[in-house]
């Protein structure tokens, strides 16, 4: 909660400072165009990237594969889009680092190897269980047979 809390007063006031510095070098409408065209290339690029992204999703779910790392992607370009649409320099520029494939790639993996979004073998479309490569609770099978006793009364 703490690293949340400074992220929440820490971000604007850096974002102010920067606001500031690039104010007085550039001057205040130049300042407000620059956000104003950061945001709309912003979008453009999230754009394509998420294209990009439903595309090999789909590309995975056709070959019969769980499109986890990409699905992580999604929501890191969610993310980025939110960032690049908030005012400020440095979150832009954090969007724009986002968007780079190999960054986002990177970091889906590294949440995907930290357990973000683990269920067995990494895979979030099973149940939440790690485990071995076996099929979920396989270890819990208990083989038998059975009979029902209302299937007796039916019989006789």
């Amino acid at each position: 909660m703490p690293v949340f809390l400074l992220l929440f007063i820490g971000i604007p006031l850096l974002e102010i400072y920067l606001f500031i510095h690039v104010g007085g070098a550039l001057g205040a409408l130049n300042t407000m165009a620059l956000v104003v065209i950061t945001a709309v290339l912003g979008v453009w690029l999230l754009r394509l990237q998420g294209m990009a992204t439903w595309f090999r999703v789909q590309q995975q779910l056709a070959q019969g594969k769980p499109p986890a790392k990409e699905m992580i992607e999604g929501l890191i370009l969610l993310v980025c889009g939110a960032l690049l649409l908030t005012p400020g320099f440095f979150t832009d520029a954090v969007g724009f680092l986002l968007l780079v494939p190999s960054v986002r790639q990177t970091v889906a993996t590294y949440l995907l190897q930290r357990g973000v979004a683990r269920g067995v073998n990494g895979n979030p479309f099973q149940n939440g269980r790690p485990g071995p490569s076996s099929a979920p609770g396989q270890d819990d099978i208990i083989e038998g047979e059975y009979r029902r006793k209302d299937d007796d009364r039916h019989l006789s």
